[in-house]
């Protein structure tokens, strides 16, 4: 009996000991695949937190700072390309340097990706499409923490009218009688020249679309509701070129 009670201990051990290692070796597993979420996780705090680090560089734009401002970043920030894509494909901007405040303004916009996930919000067959809005929460907050009340000064060059291809910058139609941008939308004019009466010296011109009018025209058919805003939002990203 002796004997018998040692074996069928002995089987017990043996079992509970397998038992045991296969439980630690799911609990390794467990543990090293909380370690790579921990650790992609400080590592995207980490990036967030150098974002917002870089951003803080930046003071907050109100009607009072932004010609200085958008002056001295336009200085130190010359680029003039910037390129849009959706998931109909790429739209290149070329930017006036006649109309320094708007340039600067786009450029910096783009660096502080306020755009990134913004919409093409209203879209006019054989007239305009017009981006920077979106229904998300992220956008609001964006405009607050870059400058939720200025506006930009007109920068209209004469003779300079909307063309296939122009860039413009969109207005509050509020009392505004100096023509001011309002500095987070923007709208590409498709039109025919006959139907510009209405915004030749009154918005300003501040760039060109250089290619990718293709997807210009593809982007003004898609089906919208009654206030233009397409019925599938189209999501856009900014990035500047050169």
């Amino acid at each position: 009996m002796m004997k018998l009670f040692i074996y069928c201990l002995g089987i017990v051990l043996f079992f509970g000991s397998c038992e045991d290692k296969k439980k630690a070796s799911q609990n390794e597993n467990e543990i090293e695949n909380e370690v790579e979420i921990d650790t992609s996780t400080s590592i995207s705090n980490q990036k967030n937190n150098t974002e917002k680090k870089d951003s803080i560089a930046y003071p907050e734009i109100t009607n009072n700072n932004v010609v200085s401002f958008l002056t001295e970043y336009g200085k130190n920030n010359p680029e003039t390309k910037v390129l849009i894509s959706s998931r109909f494909g790429d739209i290149e901007i070329e930017l006036y340097k006649d109309t320094p405040l708007h340039r600067a303004n786009m450029i910096y916009l783009v660096k502080q990706k306020y755009f990134d996930e913004t919409f093409f919000h209203r879209v006019v067959p054989n007239f305009i499409i017009q981006a920077g809005n979106s229904d998300i929460v992220s956008t609001p907050r964006k405009r607050v923490a870059l400058g939720n009340k200025y506006l930009l000064p007109a920068e209209i060059i004469p003779g300079r009218i909307h063309e296939y291809g122009s860039v413009s910058g969109a207005k509050e139609y509020r009392e505004n009688p100096d023509n001011r941008t309002a500095p987070y939308e923007f709208f590409i004019f498709l039109g025919p020249k006959s139907s510009t009466t209405h915004l030749n010296g009154k918005y300003t011109i501040f760039g060109r679309v250089t290619k990718g009018m293709d997807v210009v025209e593809e982007i003004s058919k898609v089906k919208a509701d009654d206030g233009d805003w397409p019925l599938q939002n189209i999501y856009i990203t900014a990035k500047v070129v050169e």
